[in-house]
């Protein structure tokens, strides 16, 4: 395999990754939190981006998660 295609493939790799939608229980067991909270951090505005599918359903995209954990991450002393 050459160096492009590797290149090629980790790149496409990578966008899948951030294009993952999770499901809800995938969501709240990453981060540690009962499906009440969520709707509550939700309501409140300060969970992470949602995707509410015509079911009812919620997903989340990968990368919406890890931008919301790197939003409410804080800096150390």
């Amino acid at each position: 395999m050459s160096k492009s295609t590797r290149r090629a493939t980790a790149a496409s790799a990578s966008s899948k990754k951030s294009d993952q939608k999770l499901k809800l229980p995938e969501v709240l067991k990453e981060i540690d939190m009962s499906r009440s909270a969520f709707y509550r951090m939700r309501a409140r505005g300060t969970g992470p981006k949602c995707i509410k599918l015509p079911n009812g359903q919620i997903r989340v995209r990968r990368a919406d998660l890890d931008a919301w954990w790197e939003a409410n991450e804080e800096a150390s002393v």
